[in-house]
């Protein structure tokens, strides 16, 4: 089994992971999960992200379900050499997204 990616085109986020994945490459299998039909809500989906939001991503045995480490993994899948820069990247995220300063680790 391949590549999974759980979305729904009308959510930005899982645009970002769709158009991540097509620009560089990356094959997968695309699982549609309609919002507004509330098919995320569905015990189905739980088994793929129990906090039953998407985009998720599911490759074998793994899965991750927060769209910015999506994003991470596709990296890694579409450039091995991207883990080296994976700290900083997730350093600045972390900076603006918690809009306070993280410690240099």
């Amino acid at each position: 089994m391949g590549l999974e990616l759980y979305l729904d085109l009308l959510s930005q986020p899982c645009r970002a992971v769709y158009i991540f994945a097509k620009r560089n490459g990356i094959p997968f299998e695309l699982r549609p999960v309609e919002l507004r039909k509330g098919q995320h809500l569905s015990d189905a989906f739980a088994q793929v992200n129990p906090l039953k939001k998407v985009p998720a991503l599911r490759d074998g045995d793994f899965t991750l379900t927060e769209s910015l480490w999506v994003l991470a993994a596709k990296s890694l899948k579409a450039d091995p050499s991207w883990l080296h820069g994976a700290g900083v990247w997730r350093q600045q995220w972390g900076r603006i997204s918690s809009r306070r300063p993280m410690r240099s680790s």
